[in-house]
């Protein structure tokens, strides 16, 4: 994920796609084929680890620094994207994004990027006004961002990410998702495992990463922010959607 203050990343290349030609030999037909590889599938299909792994989602997140994404041409089966930063910053970007993955009809989140220098309910306020600004569907998902301390104690920064994430969810009913890398999740994560975990880890290979602090499991793991933040999933679209809004 990017603070404001990041720069932007390249633009996601094609999908893996599959040619095949056709070529006629000593009178019997026979098909020869050859792939491209571009876009990364969760899960290569003639690989073994293939054939221990269930089937992952794939999905993309991005922010104001790819503010011409282009979702239409996109394999991803879930995007989210950023609404907010801090009390005062609103992505740009983001009634664009937020529009065109209503468009696609993929399943859509909004995150926001938190500083616990700063009183979370006002953040989450923040959020909110940013997120409700646009329209709405069932199954949006609301995420909290948390990857800076501001200088605090993890006592405090944990103690804020609670406070941020039990606002948000008494005021919409959604239970909101909780994003951040790894070790700062194994950190500052404690006592936040009602939270679905979106957690980035780019050295393990995706899909299998384990999960840090009280979690059981994850929802989303973020394994590599080149071309743009590429993420896969264990659940499907519907399951999803089904951690997002109850209605429009």
């Amino acid at each position: 994920m990017e603070a404001r203050s990041q720069s932007p990343m390249r633009e996601l290349t094609r999908r893996l796609t599959l040619s095949a030609a056709g070529a006629l030999l000593a009178g019997t037909a026979a098909l020869s084929g050859a792939t491209a590889p571009a876009y990364a599938s969760p899960v290569e299909p003639d690989s073994a680890q293939a054939a221990q792994q269930p089937t992952l989602t794939y999905g993309q997140d991005v922010s104001n620094y790819q503010p011409q994404h282009d979702w239409a041409a996109s394999p991803a089966q879930f995007g989210i994207i950023k609404a907010t930063e801090g009390t005062d910053f609103r992505d740009a970007a983001f009634a664009r994004h937020w529009s065109e993955l209503g468009k696609k009809g993929i399943v859509r989140g909004a995150y926001h990027y938190g500083h616990p220098a700063n009183d979370p309910i006002a953040e989450a306020e923040h959020f909110l006004s940013m997120v409700n600004s646009q329209s709405s569907q069932p199954g949006d998902l609301l995420v909290l961002d948390l990857e800076t301390t501001d200088g605090k104690s993890v006592e405090e920064v944990n103690a804020w990410a609670k406070a941020w994430l039990s606002h948000v969810k008494a005021e919409t009913g959604v239970t909101p998702m909780f994003y951040s890398g790894w070790n700062f999740a194994d950190t500052h994560g404690k006592g936040l495992a009602e939270y679905p975990l979106w957690v980035a880890h780019y050295s393990k290979p995706k899909g299998m990463v384990t999960p840090p602090a009280d979690w059981k499991t994850w929802t989303i793991h973020q394994y590599s922010d080149s071309p743009v933040d590429q993420n896969v999933s264990a659940l499907s679209p519907d399951e999803l959607r089904a951690l997002g809004r109850a209605s429009a």
